[in-house]
């Protein structure tokens, strides 16, 4: 497992990361490189002693773990790994025609953690083979603004960089500095979020697809892109929509079935648990009720363990179990009777 985090409306574990602005390169370097502590248990004695002030700091430790949590490798975030790593292989020598990534499923599926897990490998990679390359960018992340136009795509690119661009500055200033600084920078992988927010529809998320598809052939890079339900906002139809198609593969994320990767999936999350009264156990023995409240959804999942564990500090009873798991309001997505289809 690794700590992981990053934005997105995903519903994805990655809310213990915001103030990081993945969206940014200092923000997205800092997720590359911070491993939060994860807290130790003190002994039993040593617990019930600690005075009020520094059972506060301990607490909020433990609070500020159990916001986090950790990210359990998942069959799905490996298939984007593996699958994102390939492509950038075959991508390395294409002058034209390179093939890229789709990341598509029903929200809290986990995309906004394959997509981030993904860029996080590659660049530790990266940083791993070049160790003198501090001014090489490998990985690039952006999202979609709502109702996108093509300027606020290009505008995106660019404040990822830090680029000082006039708001006098026309489309074609903003790409040809993004473009520029890209290949400079050796940037290797683009990952596109929340690309559902584009309406090709309208001529407008139509122009702004074409403006991704301009980035991807001016910028020598691997281009992954993640949202909900891809196949449906019609980023598929049409001529621009057959060009996407014929270049990218897709992975889809959907809820977990109530089988052994389930049960796996709860026993690494109680494996991160930090409370004195849990027991090895409690957790996976709810495995068939937790499905029931989660409908399988991942970031549901999170939801409920994530609250359920930091009210046990807050209340002092150092315990998850199935009365304190029922005082969690789930997200509405999970108290619907049935998950979204794939």
């Amino acid at each position: 497992m690794s700590q992981e985090g990053g934005p997105g409306q995903d519903g994805d574990p990655t809310d213990g990361y915001g103030h990081l602005q993945l969206t940014t390169l200092p923000g997205w370097r800092g997720f590359v490189t911070e491993m939060p502590a994860v807290p130790q248990l003190l002994p039993e004695a040593i617990w019930t002693g600690l005075a009020d002030d520094k059972r506060a700091f301990y607490d909020d430790d433990r609070i500020d773990h159990h916001s986090r949590l950790l990210v359990v490798q998942t069959p799905t975030i490996r298939q984007v790994i593996t699958s994102g790593r390939r492509l950038i292989q075959m991508n390395k020598n294409a002058h034209y025609g390179r093939c890229g990534l789709m990341v598509s499923g029903p929200a809290r599926t986990g995309k906004t953690t394959a997509l981030t897990q993904l860029g996080k490998t590659v660049e530790v990679i990266h940083r791993r083979r070049h160790p003198n390359s501090s001014g090489d960018i490998p990985v690039i992340y952006v999202t979609v603004p709502p109702a996108a136009t093509p300027k606020m795509i290009a505008m995106e690119f660019a404040r990822f960089f830090d680029l000082p661009i006039s708001t006098r500055s026309n489309i074609t200033d903003i790409a040809d500095a993004v473009c520029g600084v890209s290949t400079d920078a050796r940037v290797t992988l683009v990952e596109v979020d929340e690309l559902h927010n584009l309406n090709t529809a309208t001529r407008a998320g139509a122009e702004a697809s074409d403006t991704l598809k301009y980035f991807s052939e001016r910028i020598p890079a691997t281009f992954v892109y993640a949202g909900i339900s891809l196949e449906r906002t019609g980023l598929l139809s049409g001529t621009r929509g057959e060009q996407i198609a014929g270049r990218f593969g897709m992975v889809r994320t959907g809820p977990f079935g109530q089988d052994q990767q389930w049960t796996a999936l709860i026993a690494a999350l109680e494996d991160s648990l930090r409370l004195h009264r849990h027991r090895p156990g409690d957790l996976t023995g709810l495995d068939r009720y937790l499905h029931q409240r989660t409908h399988g959804m991942i970031g549901s999942l999170l939801w409920l363990v994530r609250g359920a564990a930091i009210n046990a500090v807050l209340d002092g009873t150092e315990r998850i179990t199935k009365k304190a798991l029922d005082a969690v309001d789930a997200d509405f997505t999970s108290q619907s009777q049935r998950p979204p289809a794939t």
